[in-house]
């Protein structure tokens, strides 16, 4: 089981890949907020291993609010709160997030776990990076590079 925001997610929505999610984790919790990000267009259909969480106030999501977006901060406190890790992507976010003890792992920590388990070849997550970037995946050349070093 895991937490997710809302980035990894948009992207595998866009590319019709929530499989790649379904692969490697049982469940997958998602807060409100993270749902209406990924819902942006009014048309998605999550897969029924993905589940909405209301996330109830505190002061942590109080204070994660004054620094990131809701659905970050919702992430975040949801992960705290259930004591799981976390899909985030976002440089603030994990940096707020590993600062809180949570495990964490991004869209190239999904592409590896699927890579490890044969689920994807190296040339499969090539083709899929190439396909989220031409989405609006952002993603340094020198991470992208660091990856695929770890990929034999």
């Amino acid at each position: 089981m895991i937490i997710s925001d809302s980035t990894t997610l948009i992207i595998l929505s866009d590319l019709k890949r929530f499989n790649l999610l379904s692969n490697i984790f049982e469940k997958v919790y998602i807060p409100k907020k993270v749902f209406e990000e990924v819902n942006y267009r009014n048309n998605i259909k999550l897969p029924e291993f993905i589940e909405i969480i209301k996330v109830e106030q505190n002061e942590l999501l109080t204070n994660l609010k004054k620094i990131l977006d809701d659905g970050e901060s919702e992430a975040i406190a949801l992960a705290v709160q259930k004591k799981l890790p976390l899909i985030i992507d976002e440089k603030k976010g994990r940096k707020v997030a590993k600062n809180l003890d949570i495990e964490i792992i991004g869209l190239l920590g999904v592409l590896y776990l699927n890579y490890k388990k044969n689920y994807l070849s190296k040339k499969e997550i090539e083709e899929f990076l190439d396909k989220a970037i031409l989405n609006g995946y952002r993603i340094s050349t020198g991470l992208l590079k660091q990856f695929f070093k770890n990929i034999k």
